[in-house]
């Protein structure tokens, strides 16, 4: 779990892990007990960061998603969530948004068990390789997430964008060669793979402090938003 939370440069998913554990740092910062619902929450990587009283994760089984020895406190049948109104004060949702067909009934369902003025963190993939197939439906610009949550009652309080155009460019590099039908070819590189792949990523990093900033291509949506009103 360590390689996941903290990866090194030699890691080909550097970036987009070391964005994601920055953006669940942050989120962490805004709890301070009460309880919180890891939706989607698979092996809970993120759980020692956050100061809650309660962490309840939930998941549900796909054949995109096995949950082998993962740490699920609630499996559900992807439908209403099994709580009553205003149970809890967090909900957490990293990487998830992608795999939800019917999101803004998702969002609705957050709303309801949310506490009022509680709060929502978010992550989701702007660029990534499809993924969990079939269970892989969408990508998200800021603009269709903003009127979401709007819609659904929320106000947004933090919004960023994770991973700059030239680090989704060399994360985008490594996604090539981590598919099933292409990885053979990475797998010939044997014991120079690592120095391959570390060479590359900080090669990546100086571009990044060199040349002109730019986040048009991006990795993640990184959003923070408030219960600002009941639905019903």
């Amino acid at each position: 779990m360590s390689d996941f939370l903290h990866p090194k440069l030699s890691s080909p998913f550097y970036f987009v892990r070391t964005g994601l554990f920055n953006a669940a740092t942050s989120f962490s910062e805004h709890t301070n007990g009460g309880r919180l619902l890891d939706f989607g929450c698979g092996s809970k990587p993120y759980r020692s960061l956050f100061k809650v009283d309660e962490y309840v994760g939930l998941d549900y089984e796909n054949e995109g998603h096995p949950h082998n020895e993962e740490q699920i406190d609630i499996f559900y049948d992807g439908g209403k969530l099994p709580f009553k109104d205003a149970e809890f004060d967090y909900i957490l949702c990293t990487e998830v948004f992608e795999h939800l067909f019917d999101l803004d009934d998702k969002i609705a369902e957050f709303n309801r068990v949310l506490k009022k003025d509680g709060l929502l963190f978010v992550t989701c993939p702007f660029l990534w390789n499809e993924h969990e197939i079939p269970y892989d439906f969408a990508r998200y610009t800021s603009f269709a997430l903003n009127h979401k949550f709007k819609n659904k009652g929320f106000e947004v309080l933090l919004y960023k964008k994770g991973g700059t155009f030239i680090e989704t460019y060399t994360q985008a590099f490594f996604l090539y060669f981590s598919r099933k039908d292409t990885r053979y070819k990475s797998e010939k590189i044997g014991i120079l793979k690592k120095f391959i792949i570390f060479n590359i990523n900080v090669i990546g990093k100086i571009l990044n402090k060199l040349l002109p900033d730019n986040d048009s291509l991006y990795l993640s949506n990184i959003y923070i938003v408030k219960k600002a009103e009941n639905l019903v």
